[in-house]
């Protein structure tokens, strides 16, 4: 029963993700992005069956695993668009550390004018980094890790659903510059929707999202010391 239900698990995930790409194609929109599309859909598979998260949480488990050799994999397309990379390597750096400061910045401005507490305010401003990071670094401000974790998946999945969007219609067809915006402010789903666009896109939002959570964890605490 529980190899059936393993099986099963694996086998909507991957047919959800494989339907998102599909449908995103036909109907491109913020909703049908592989992110939103797939996570609605499995969910809702999930609820139908009566299949609870401790139930599919094995087959999350081996699908998390692969994660690991997937990442290493964007430095083969990392590799071979280095020129390009190396060629903007300045602008894409100022931009990189712009935009994670500002993210920070900007969230902690405003709730800042809401009188929000000091713990909510600490979860949140790591809200553009990958979960294991922002959680050891929001226990170092005096964060909630739950809350942290709440935040960056909430941000991640707004990211990458609004990100390509809003740069269509700003007209950014950089696939640098995508790849670094979504890599940065929406980390690994960020990526994984980068990925999507293209190699170049994927590789770059992948070095972007490391490079934002290294940085990111030195400011954070400088931050909230002057605050």
């Amino acid at each position: 029963m529980k190899l059936a239900i393993l099986l099963f698990c694996i086998l909507i995930t991957l047919s959800a993700y494989l339907t998102s790409g599909i449908v995103g194609k036909k109907y491109p929109s913020p909703f049908t992005t592989p992110v939103f599309f797939s996570t609605t859909v499995i969910i809702t598979i999930l609820l139908l069956a009566d299949i609870s998260y401790k139930q599919y949480e094995p087959a999350k488990e081996i699908m998390t695993f692969l994660l690991g050799p997937a990442t290493v994999a964007l430095a083969v397309p990392l590799y071979k668009n280095r020129k390009i990379l190396l060629k903007n390597l300045i602008s894409a750096s100022f931009g990189l550390i712009i935009g994670t400061v500002s993210t920070i910045v900007s969230a902690i401005f405003i709730l800042q004018l809401f009188g929000v507490g000091q713990v909510l305010l600490a979860s949140i401003s790591v809200k553009s980094i990958t979960v294991p990071i922002a959680v050891e670094v929001t226990m170092g401000i005096q964060g909630d890790p739950a809350l942290a974790a709440a935040f960056v998946v909430m941000t991640g999945v707004s990211g990458s659903m609004l990100g390509p969007w809003i740069m269509d219609r700003c007209k950014i067809n950089s696939p640098l510059a995508r790849g670094l915006a979504l890599g940065t402010i929406s980390h690994g789903q960020g990526t994984a929707q980068a990925a999507t666009e293209g190699e170049l896109q994927g590789a770059i939002a992948g070095v972007a999202m490391g490079i934002a959570a290294i940085v990111t964890s030195f400011i954070i605490p400088i931050i909230f010391k002057v605050i």
